[in-house]
């Protein structure tokens, strides 16, 4: 066999094949002899078919196995020979195999781009500096509050996390649009359920008031048509509720768990989660940063065959969002352009982070793994029954695994890299994540 290969482009190659006449007829022949073993033809016995009949009646079937055959293990055996580390499949041009003819074919592939990694210490990462205060913890009591309240009709102007039953009818340029009106709509004002102005506006209103407000929908706005557009909505006003909060009695305390111990027991675990939530968000925020800065850094050309991957992966986890719903989602319905640029980030840091954990021969760190198994099986009812299910699931522990080494990579990026520590708090930077 023999090989010479053609760079046609950055990551491009043409491989071109040829394999002797002689490799095709003996593949002919083993497939020609396996199909005579098996075949059954009226007038003869199972595996006394003469070659001569099988080769008549079967020929040109098998000599198009027996070349696919061929195609396949030479285009291996090419690729191994020159030591090419090849993204996706080949494309097979177009070939004439004549028989009793060597065989010639080309096979165009791409191949891995060459990852050469910068040095660490010219990249600059901005790391959040955050704290849970009392005041966080007292806040977010506060919310868990609101989630279990008791509306009561009042009389008197709405105010912010208020619920107002309202009736609303929209136009924009006097015309009437999808899904302008609604009767009867519950509303709790501050929630940002609806566009921006709108929920200010009815702020002050009571029952049995009336008016009209002007809003302009988001330049972003999901409704082309709608986008940036000025719109008036009437708005007529029937109840308004006030929220009457839960006490931190037994029965409030019990819906979270907490039998023994009372608000004191409460208050301790309220603010562990919040802390565990923090430092998730932190270490989220930083790995997301360092990334950045390692892809500003160092830019490489990408296989497209691995970004297509990439496309079609998203794609797929983005119909098993739809749920229910997915099987009136055609992928077809979800073009390329929505997961681009997505896929190419997540294809270059792929390449990026195998490159460095190479390097620098990371190994994935057991204590670490277990650690953030333990850490995922806090927020459970029965964290050993959690951890015990990570561990017995290769699957689900790889991931974590996997997430662990990413962990350990962006270590490596923070120890040379110029680190800015930036205040923000607890509510902000828990905002900004979401």
């Amino acid at each position: 066999m023999q090989v010479v290969v053609e760079s046609v482009s950055a990551l491009g190659r043409r491989l071109k094949i040829s394999v002797p006449s002689s490799r095709i007829e003996q593949t002919f022949n083993n497939r020609l002899n396996q199909t005579a073993r098996t075949i059954k033809m009226d007038g003869f016995r199972q595996g006394k078919v003469p070659l001569s009949m099988v080769k008549k009646r079967f020929g040109d079937s098998i000599r198009a196995e027996a070349l696919e055959d061929v195609i396949r293990d030479s285009y291996v055996a090419a690729v191994e020979s020159q030591s090419l580390r090849v993204a996706g499949f080949p494309t097979i041009e177009p070939f004439n195999a004549p028989e009793g003819a060597d065989l010639e074919f080309a096979a165009v592939v791409e191949v891995y781009p060459e990852v050469t990694i910068g040095d660490f210490s010219a990249l600059s990462v901005e790391r959040p500096a955050s704290e849970v205060t009392a005041a966080d913890v007292e806040e977010m009591i506060t919310n868990l509050r609101r989630q279990r309240a008791k509306f009561a009709d009042i009389s008197e102007p709405s105010a912010l996390q208020d619920r107002v039953t309202l009736d609303f009818e929209g136009t924009v340029d006097g015309e009437a649009f999808a899904g302008n009106s609604a009767k009867d709509f519950n509303l709790v004002l501050g929630s940002g359920r609806m566009i921006p102005g709108f929920e200010d506006q009815i702020v002050g209103m009571k029952a049995g008031d009336e008016k009209t407000i002007t809003v302009t929908f988001p330049a972003d706005y999901q409704a082309e048509n709608l986008a940036g557009k000025e719109a008036r909505f009437a708005i007529k006003v029937s109840k308004v509720a006030r929220p009457e909060l839960p006490e931190l009695d037994e029965a409030f305390l019990s819906a979270f768990g907490v039998t023994e111990g009372g608000v004191d027991k409460f208050r301790a675990d309220v603010r562990k989660n919040m802390e565990r939530e923090l430092r998730n968000s932190i270490r989220a925020r930083v790995k997301t940063a360092a990334f950045d800065a390692l892809l500003a850094a160092n830019a490489i050309e990408l296989p497209k065959a691995l970004v297509e991957q990439e496309i079609d992966r998203q794609r797929q986890q983005a119909i098993q969002r739809f749920g229910g719903n997915a099987q009136n989602i055609k992928p077809e319905m979800l073009p390329n352009q929505l997961f681009e640029e997505a896929s190419r980030r997540s294809v270059a840091l792929g390449l990026l982070i195998s490159e460095i954990i190479n390097k620098n021969e990371v190994k994935v760190d057991g204590d670490r793994v277990k650690a953030l198994i333990g850490e995922i099986a806090e927020s459970y009812e029965d964290p050993s029954e959690v951890v015990a299910w990570y561990m017995g699931n290769r699957e689900q522990r790889a991931q974590i695994e996997s997430a662990v080494l990413e962990d350990q990579v962006v270590d490596l990026i923070l120890a040379s890299a110029q680190i800015t520590d930036k205040a923000v708090s607890y509510s902000d930077l828990l905002r900004q994540q979401q």
